[in-house]
C-alpha cells in the first residue's frame, strides 16, 4: 500500500468512528470501505486462510502472507473505528465476522425488534403530510430521511412511490400544480429531484404573487390614511372658522351666543321653559314642537263675542 492510500484510509478510519449512535447508517459506510479494500469477503463469507502446503513455493508464500495480512486487516480495521465504550465489549473476539455479528446483533437489535422499528416507519410515512407553514425544501429533507431510514431496515423504497407520496401530502395551494403534473408527466420516470425542483418553482412563483398582494394592500391602506387625514383637517379647519363666527359668550338667559346677556329678546318677558323642547318662552301645552298638540283658536274668542246679546 502507497503512502497515500495509507494516509487516505487513517482519515477515512476517522470518519467512520462507531460511538453505539446510528449504526444502520454506519454499517453501511464500513461496509463500502472495507469492500474498496477487498476485505469483506473476510466478514461476508467468513473467508479463512488455507494452511501451506509442505514444500510450498515462493509465489504460494507470498499468496499466504498477503491472504493472512488481509485477514488481520479487517480485524484492524473494525478496531480502529470502534470508540472505547464498544471496543471493550468485542476485544476478546478474534476474527472479523465475530466481531461484525456482535455488533449487529448488539445494536441492530433481533428480528422483531426490527419489523416493529420497520412497522412504525411505514406507518410514519403513510400519515405524513406537508404542513402548510412549511416550505417545499423542508418537508422534501424529512420525506426523504424517513424513507432512507425505512431502506436501510431493509425496506425496498422506490423512486416513483416518494413521488406518489408527495403528491398526494401536499396543501391544497398545491393541487393545481399536482393535476397539471399527473396529466403532463409519466410518475413513475420522474426523479424526486425533478418533483422537488418543479414544487420549487411553482412555490417561488406563488409567494411572488402573495409579495405583490401584499404591497398592493399596503399602499391601498396607506392611501386611505392620507385621504382621511386630508379630509380630517378640512373639517377641522371648517370647525375653527364656525368656531370663529362666535363673538359672544353664552347667554346667561337662552345659553345662545350670537348675542350679549343684556340684549336677550328673553329679558323682561317671562321665563316659562317648555317641558318638552325645553325652549324658553312658552309652556308644553302649547309647545308647537309636540305631536297633536292643539293651538289655541282666536276665532272662539270671536264667537263667544257674537253670541252675547245685543242692548
Amino acid at each position: 500500500m502507497s503512502a497515500d492510500m495509507a494516509t487516505g484510509s487513517s482519515a477515512a478510519l476517522q470518519v467512520l468512528q462507531f460511538s453505539s449512535e446510528n449504526y444502520q447508517i454506519w454499517v453501511v459506510k464500513m461496509r463500502s470501505y472495507l469492500k474498496s479494500f477487498g476485505l469483506w469477503e473476510y466478514i461476508a463469507e467468513d473467508k479463512q486462510v488455507p494452511a501451506l502446503r509442505a514444500n510450498p513455493t515462493i509465489a504460494q508464500i507470498k499468496q499466504y502472507e498477503e491472504e493472512k495480512m488481509k485477514r488481520d486487516k479487517a480485524v484492524t480495521c473494525l478496531h480502529s473505528v470502534l470508540k472505547d465504550s464498544v471496543f471493550t465489549s468485542i476485544m476478546h473476539l478474534e476474527t472479523a465476522k465475530e466481531i461484525w455479528d456482535e455488533l449487529k446483533g448488539r445494536y441492530e437489535g433481533s428480528e422483531r425488534v426490527r419489523n416493529v422499528k420497520m412497522l412504525t416507519l411505514k406507518r410514519e410515512f403513510e400519515m405524513l403530510k406537508m404542513k402548510e407553514s412549511e416550505s417545499i425544501k423542508d418537508y422534501s429533507s424529512k420525506l426523504s430521511e424517513l424513507v432512507n431510514q425505512m431502506r436501510l431496515y431493509g425496506e425496498t423504497v422506490e423512486d416513483y412511490k416518494v413521488v406518489e407520496k408527495m403528491l398526494i401530502s401536499l396543501p391544497e395551494k398545491f393541487e393545481a400544480k399536482v393535476a397539471a403534473i399527473e396529466e403532463s408527466c409519466d410518475l413513475k420516470k420522474m426523479t424526486i429531484s425533478e418533483m422537488v425542483s418543479k414544487l420549487q418553482a411553482q412555490e417561488q412563483r406563488m409567494s411572488m404573487r402573495s409579495n405583490d398582494v401584499t404591497e398592493g394592500a399596503f399602499q391601498a391602506r396607506l392611501q386611505e390614511k392620507q385621504n382621511f387625514d386630508k379630509g380630517k383637517g378640512k373639517m377641522d379647519v371648517s370647525s375653527l372658522e364656525y368656531a370663529g363666527k362666535s363673538k359672544f359668550p353664552p347667554c346667561s338667559t337662552c345659553k345662545r351666543t350670537n348675542h350679549l346677556s343684556k340684549d336677550c329678546w328673553h329679558n323682561g318677558k317671562p321665563q316659562f321653559q317648555c317641558n318638552y323642547c325645553k325652549r324658553w318662552g312658552h309652556k308644553e301645552n302649547v309647545c308647537r314642537l309636540k305631536p297633536n298638540q292643539m293651538q289655541p283658536q282666536p276665532a272662539q274668542q270671536a264667537n263667544f263675542t257674537d253670541e252675547q246679546p245685543r242692548s
